[in-house]
């Protein structure tokens, strides 16, 4: 079975009704595994595949378990190395979050990068606090999660500031990528790209 057979499979497994109703779907999911690869600590699969799914999902055999885990852990490896490359992410939704944002699929994916971070929140911090929080500004905006504080509610009644702000999320996950993993590396993203 080729990869995007195995993703479309992932797909229409996690966008189920079946699943516990704190459970990612499958964009929230990618938003999620983004974050896990991003992190500056390495978490182990069963750590965030049971944190992913809330409680145990039903699986109709072993097999659709492993077959489910295992596609799992290759789209965090491939996203990983998305990540790593020199080519700019791939965000699995458009970047927009529409007249009803919490109908959108990005307020979805931000969410589950969020989800992603707050799984190992202080690691996240640690290092370099001001540019993380600046470069996650935009995914907190879009995830919608922080509305409730004055700043974000400020930002959140602008539509055109949000629009630009989400517009940038997959430059900032390649900035964020290096800043977390390849911090000696950061002038690169000074650098002209070779052509």
């Amino acid at each position: 079975m080729s990869f995007a057979e195995q993703l479309s499979r992932l797909q229409a497994f996690l966008d189920a009704d079946d699943l516990h109703e704190e459970a990612l779907d499958y964009v929230a999911a990618h938003g999620y595994l983004t974050a896990l690869s991003i992190c500056p600590e390495k978490v182990e699969p069963r750590e965030w595949i049971d944190a992913l799914f809330s409680e145990p999902p039903h699986y109709r055999s072993d097999e659709e378990r492993d077959d489910i885990e295992a596609t799992l852990i290759q789209l965090q490896a491939h996203i990983a190395r998305q990540l790593a490359s020199d080519d700019e992410p791939e965000v699995p939704c458009d970047l927009d979050l529409g007249e009803v944002p919490d109908d959108s699929d990005l307020r979805g994916w931000c969410i589950g990068f969020m989800e992603g971070v707050f799984l190992r929140e202080s690691v996240w911090f640690d290092d370099a606090e001001d540019e993380v929080s600046e470069l996650l500004l935009p995914i907190m905006v879009g995830s919608g999660l922080f509305d409730e504080q004055p700043e974000f509610a400020e930002i959140a009644r602008d539509r055109d500031l949000v629009d630009s702000m989400v517009d940038q999320i997959p430059e900032l996950l390649t900035a964020l990528f290096l800043l977390c993993n390849a911090p000696d590396e950061k002038p690169a993203l000074l650098k002209p790209r070779p052509h």
